[in-house]
C-alpha cells in the first residue's frame, strides 16, 4: 500500500465474513486502522493500529490524517464509503486522487432488495446527526422514502414526522441489522407506532399513505400563502412563483434572501433540490424565528437564518449566487453591498412596491442593466350580492445578472 493512498473499505453488518479478499488484504496490509468502535471490532487482524473516531469527528479530521501521513492508512466505512459516508468527506477534504475505495453494498440497496422496491424510484433521506424534518420535503402520495440513522428511536421520530404532516396511514417497515444472520424486520403504520426498533443499525423503510387532514405540498414554486406562518409579510403566492423563476435556483447554488419577512424565497428557493442552500436575513426577531420553523416544517430545516438589520448583518457571510432584496431596497448601501458579493454571473432580483423603492429599482437599471417588469395580481371576491375583482398591489421586479468575469 502507498502510503499518499488513504483506502476506504466498506464493511456491512456481516462484518469480516461479508468482505471481498481484496478488502480483506487491504485491511490486512495496513499500518493504521480508523473506524467508529463497532466497525473495528468486526475486524479480527491485529496487525494494524487502531484508531477509534473521536466526536466530534469533522474537526478532528484533518489532524488525524496528517498525524498518520507516513504510515499505510485503512478507513472502515458503513456499507458503501461513498453513500452518505464518510468516503464522501475525505474525497472533499483530500481529492478523489488520494483515495482507492472498496465499497461494499450499501444499507439502502440491501433494504430496496429485501423489499423489491426499485431503488431509483426511492427517495433516501438521512438523519444522522440531521433534524428529521427533512422528511417534511419528500413526503407525498405515493412516494416510498428510505430514512437512514437516528438508531433503535428512528422508527418512532420518522413515524412522528409522518403523522405531523396528515400520513398517520403509512406504511412503515423497520430493517434491523441488515445484511447479518441477525437481521430483524418489524411493520407497522405510523399512527400506531411506539416501539423502538430491536436493533441501532436500523433503517426505516416509509410508503406515504395520507389521511384525511394530509395537505401535500408541491416541489414547484409558489405555495399558497397558508403553508407559511405570517405576519402580512410575506411575498404572495403569484409573484413568489415569479420571483423564484428569475432568481432560476440550480443545485448547490446559495441565495441570499434579505428582508426575509416569512421566509418564503429562501425556503422555497431550498426546496428546489436537496442541494440548494439558503440564507434568511431578518432583523425582526419574532420573524426571525417565524422562518426557522417554517423552514423546520416545509422540509428544509438546513436553510440558515441570520437576525440583524442589512446591510451590516451580511458581514462575513459566505458569497451568494443569488440574492434576493424583498424588504429594505431604499436602505442606503444595502444593493451595493449585495452586488459587490455576488459572484460573477449571479443574479439578484428586487422586489418594490412603494413609488420610493421602484424609483430605486429605475436608477439602478441605468447603472447596472437588467430589465424591469411589473406583476398585477387580482382575486375575485364578494361585491354585495355580486363577485367583483380586487387588485392587489402590484410589484415592480429588477432582475439583473452580473456579467461572469
Amino acid at each position: 500500500m502507498d502510503t499518499s493512498v488513504i483506502t476506504v473499505v466498506g464493511i456491512g453488518a456481516d462484518g469480516w465474513d461479508g468482505l471481498s479478499e481484496d478488502a480483506r488484504e487491504a485491511l490486512r496490509a495496513a499500518d493504521v486502522l480508523f473506524g467508529n468502535d463497532r466497525q473495528l471490532g468486526l475486524v479480527p487482524v491485529e496487525e494494524p493500529e487502531r484508531v477509534a473516531w473521536p466526536s466530534p469527528l469533522l474537526p478532528a479530521l484533518p489532524g488525524l490524517i496528517e498525524r498518520y501521513a507516513d504510515r499505510r492508512i485503512a478507513v472502515l466505512a458503513s456499507g458503501d464509503p461513498m453513500f452518505h459516508g464518510i468516503g464522501s468527506t475525505l474525497a472533499g477534504m483530500l481529492g478523489p486522487d488520494r483515495l482507492r475505495v472498496l465499497p461494499h453494498p450499501s444499507s439502502a440497496s440491501l433494504a430496496c432488495a429485501r423489499l423489491g422496491w426499485p431503488l431509483d424510484r426511492v427517495d433516501v433521506v438521512s438523519i444522522v446527526g440531521r433534524p428529521a424534518a427533512a422528511l417534511n420535503a419528500v413526503i407525498a402520495p405515493g412516494r416510498r422514502i428510505l430514512v437512514l440513522g437516528a438508531g433503535r428511536e428512528a422508527p418512532i421520530i420518522v413515524a412522528a414526522v409522518l403523522s405531523g404532516r396528515g400520513f398517520g396511514p403509512s406504511r412503515m417497515t423497520a430493517l434491523g441489522d441488515l445484511g447479518s444472520v441477525e437481521e430483524t424486520t418489524q411493520h407497522g403504520v405510523a399512527e400506531e407506532w411506539t416501539e423502538p426498533a430491536a436493533s441501532p443499525l436500523t433503517l426505516t423503510a416509509v410508503e406515504c399513505v395520507p389521511g384525511p387532514d394530509a395537505a401535500p405540498l408541491p416541489r414547484t414554486a409558489g405555495l399558497p400563502d397558508d403553508a407559511f406562518e405570517h405576519d402580512g409579510q410575506i411575498t404572495r403566492s403569484e409573484v413568489r412563483a415569479v420571483t423564484l423563476s428569475r432568481l432560476a435556483p440550480l443545485p448547490g447554488e446559495l441565495l441570499w434572501d434579505v428582508g426575509a419577512g416569512s421566509g418564503s424565497i429562501a425556503i422555497e428557493w431550498a426546496r428546489a433540490h436537496p442541494a440548494c442552500e439558503a440564507i434568511a436575513i431578518e432583523s425582526n426577531t419574532k420573524r426571525a424565528e417565524r422562518i426557522a420553523a417554517n423552514a423546520v416544517a416545509l422540509g428544509v430545516p438546513r436553510v440558515q437564518v441570520v437576525e440583524g438589520e442589512a446591510p451590516d448583518a451580511l458581514k462575513g457571510l459566505a458569497e451568494p449566487d443569488a440574492v434576493f432584496i424583498g424588504g429594505g431596497f431604499t436602505v442606503p448601501g444595502l444593493l451595493e453591498r449585495c452586488w459587490d458579493a455576488l459572484k460573477p454571473g449571479g443574479r439578484l432580483v428586487a422586489n418594490a412596491v412603494t413609488l420610493e423603492s421602484e424609483a430605486k429599482a429605475a436608477e439602478y437599471r441605468r447603472s447596472h442593466g437588467g430589465e424591469l417588469i411589473r406583476v398585477g395580481i387580482e382575486r375575485a371576491g364578494p361585491l354585495g350580492g355580486f363577485t367583483a375583482w380586487r387588485p392587489a398591489l402590484a410589484v415592480t421586479l429588477w432582475t439583473v445578472r452580473k456579467d461572469p468575469e
